[in-house]
C-alpha cells in the first residue's frame, strides 16, 4: 500500500464483497447535484459584478471608475465594498460548516443537505429582489449558510455510500455538478448581460433553481449505513448496506462499521479529540489540502473571470464568453478525473495537475508582463488574446482533474467515523476562510501586483506539489474504515500512528526506505 513520499511495504488490501449497484449510482448522482449551488454561485458572482447596470445601481463609484478606465487597467475594479459582495458568502459558510458538524453527526447527512438547500433558496430570493447593498449582503450570507451545510455533508455522504474501488469516481460527482453549476452560471450571465436594467436580477434569482433541485433530491435520499449505525440503528444499517452493495454477504464491512461506531461512541467532543496526537496526520490534511486548493488561485479567477478579462482589455461580451469557455474546459477536465482517479490514484493527479498549473501561471504572467507591463496600458492583439485564453484553459484543466475534485475527495475519505464530521467541517471551514480572504483581496492584489499575481500563485503551486509528493498518502481502493493503515505505513506519519507500539507491527529501518515512483509506490509494489 502506498504511503506517499517514502513508503513501506504492506500486506494485502482488504476487500469487501459487492460492488456498484444502480441504487448507489442513482443515489450518488442525486446527492452530488448539491454541488450545483456552490458552482452556480462561483460562476454567477463575477459575471454580475461586471454588468454595468448592477454596478451603477449598487456600486456607482466602481461604475464611474470603469467608465473612465483605459482599455486595460489593473485597478479599474479595485473596491473593498464590491469584493465584500462576493466574499461575504464565505464567512457565513465558514460559520455554518462548523455548526453543520453537530447536525450531520446527530441527525444524519440528509438533514444537513435539506438545511443547506432551504437557506440557499432564501438567499437566492433576497439577492434577486435586492434594492440596496445591505439586502444583497444579507442574501449572500444566507447563500453562505447553504453552501456551508452542503459542502460539509455531501462529500461525506458520497464517500460513505460508494464501494471502495469506485469511491473516487462517485465522490468527484460533487465536483462535476460544481463544474456544471459554474458553466450554467457563465452561460446565463452571457445571456442576461444583454437585458437592459434587470438582467442581473435574473442571474442572481436563478440561483434558486439548483437550490430546489437539491431540496427535492434530499427528500428522497436514504441515510448511509455509517450514519445509521452512528445514530443507533444497526438493523437498518445492515439492510441498507446489503441494498447498496447488492449482496447479503456484507458481514466483513458491517463488522468494520460496527467497530468504527463503537470507537466513535468513546468520543464526546470530536473537535477537541481531533487535536490529539493520533489524529495529527488527518488534521494536517484537513487544513493544508483545502488551503492549498485555494492557493492555486482558481476560485478567485473563477469569481472574477469576466472582470479579469475586461481588466486586460477584452470587451464585455468577449469577457463573458471567455469565462464560458473556461467553465466548459473545467467541466470536461472533471469528467476526465472521474475516469482516471481510481486507476492512477490521487497522488498522480495532484502532482501532474500542480505542475501543469505552475507552467501555465508562469506563461500567463510572461504574456501580461510583456504586453501590458506594470501600467496596464495598451492591450493584447487578437493572437495574444487567443493564446492567453488557451493558456488559462490549460490552467483550468489542470485544476479540474486534480486539486479541484481531489481537495473534496481526500479529506472526506481519510477520517475515522468518530471524527469524520468534525474533520470534514474543519476542511470546509479552511476552504471557505481562505476563499473569503482571497476573494476579498484579489482585485486589490491585481491592482498592486499587476501580472505578478500569477507568479504569486505559481510559487504556491511549487509548495503544494512538494507537499503532496512528500506527505500525502495514496488512498485509492482503501476502505474508509481501514484508512488508518495508510498512516501506519507512511515514512513520516507512522510516528503518530496509534499502532506504533503494537509488537506485531513491523516498521522498516530508515535505511530500508526507498524513493517512490510517481504514484508513491516502491518499484516492486503493485498498483492493484
Amino acid at each position: 500500500m502506498a504511503g506517499g513520499g517514502f513508503v513501506s511495504t504492506s500486506g494485502p488490501e482488504k476487500t469487501y464483497e459487492g460492488g456498484m449497484t444502480v441504487f448507489v449510482l442513482v443515489t450518488c448522482i442525486v446527492a452530488a447535484t448539491g454541488g450545483l449551488i456552490f458552482g452556480y454561485d462561483i460562476g454567477i458572482s463575477g459575471g454580475v459584478t461586471s454588468m454595468p447596470d448592477f454596478l451603477n445601481k449598487f456600486f456607482p463609484d466602481v461604475y464611474r471608475k470603469e467608465i473612465a478606465a483605459k482599455a486595460s487597467d489593473y485597478c479599474r475594479f479595485d473596491s473593498q465594498i464590491l469584493t465584500s459582495f462576493t466574499s461575504s458568502l464565505y464567512i457565513a459558510g465558514l460559520v455554518s460548516s462548523l455548526s453543520a458538524s453537530a447536525v450531520t453527526r446527530a441527525f444524519g447527512r440528509k438533514v444537513s443537505m435539506l438545511s443547506g438547500s432551504i437557506t440557499f433558496l432564501i438567499g437566492a430570493a433576497l439577492n434577486g429582489t435586492a434594492v440596496n447593498v445591505a439586502m444583497l449582503i444579507i442574501g449572500r450570507i444566507m447563500l453562505g449558510f447553504g453552501v456551508g451545510f452542503a459542502n460539509q455533508s455531501i462529500p461525506i455522504y458520497l464517500s460513505e455510500m460508494a464501494p471502495p474501488k469506485l469511491r473516487g469516481a462517485l465522490n468527484i460527482g460533487f465536483q462535476l455538478f460544481n463544474g456544471i453549476g459554474v458553466l450554467s452560471a457563465n452561460l446565463i450571465n452571457y445571456g442576461t448581460a444583454k437585458i437592459d436594467g434587470w438582467g442581473w436580477r435574473l442571474s442572481l434569482g436563478l440561483a434558486g433553481v439548483p437550490a430546489v433541485i437539491m431540496l427535492v433530491g434530499s427528500l428522497f435520499l436514504p441515510d448511509t449505513p455509517n450514519s445509521l449505525i452512528e445514530r443507533g440503528n444497526p438493523d437498518k444499517a445492515k439492510a441498507m448496506l446489503e441494498r447498496i452493495r447488492g449482496t447479503p454477504n456484507v458481514h466483513a464491512e458491517f463488522d468494520d462499521l460496527i467497530e468504527a461506531s463503537q470507537n466513535s461512541e468513546t468520543v464526546q467532543r470530536p473537535f477537541r479529540n481531533i487535536l490529539t496526537r493520533k489524529y495529527r496526520p488527518q488534521l494536517v490534511m484537513a487544513i493544508f489540502i483545502p488551503f492549498f486548493q485555494q492557493m492555486t488561485g482558481i476560485n478567485v479567477i473563477a469569481f472574477y473571470a469576466p472582470v479579469l478579462f475586461k481588466t486586460i482589455g477584452f470587451a464585455s461580451n468577449a469577457a463573458l464568453m471567455s469565462a464560458v469557455i473556461l467553465g466548459a474546459v473545467n467541466l470536461v477536465s472533471i469528467v476526465v478525473s472521474i475516469f482516471v482517479v481510481d486507476k492512477y490514484g490521487r497522488r498522480f493527479l495532484f502532482i501532474e495537475g500542480g505542475i501543469q498549473m505552475i507552467i501555465c501561471q508562469v506563461v500567463i504572467a510572461a504574456i501580461l508582463g510583456d504586453k501590458l507591463g506594470t501600467s496596464g496600458e495598451g492591450g493584447l492583439s487578437k493572437g495574444y488574446s487567443s493564446f492567453l485564453v488557451f493558456t488559462l484553459c490549460m490552467y483550468a484543466a489542470g485544476f479540474g482533474w486534480s486539486w479541484g475534485p481531489l481537495s473534496w475527495l481526500v479529506p472526506s475519505e481519510i477520517f475515522p467515523l468518530e471524527i469524520r464530521s468534525a474533520g470534514q467541517s474543519i476542511s470546509v471551514a479552511v476552504n471557505l476562510i481562505t476563499t473569503f480572504i482571497f476573494a476579498q483581496v484579489f482585485l486589490s492584489m491585481l491592482c498592486h501586483f499587476k501580472y505578478g499575481v500569477f507568479l504569486f500563485y505559481g510559487g504556491w503551486g511549487i509548495l503544494m506539489t512538494l507537499f503532496v509528493f512528500f506527505f500525502v498518502p495514496e488512498t485509492k481502493n482503501v476502505p474508509m474504515e481501514e484508512m488508518t493503515r495508510v498512516w501506519k505505513e507512511h515514512w513520516f506519519w507512522r510516528r503518530w500512528s496509534p499502532y506504533q507500539d503494537d509488537p506485531n507491527t513491523v516498521h522498516p529501518k530508515s535505511s530500508d526506505v526507498e524513493m517512490p515512483s510517481a504514484n508513491g509506490l516502491r518499484p516492486h509494489q503493485s498498483t492493484n
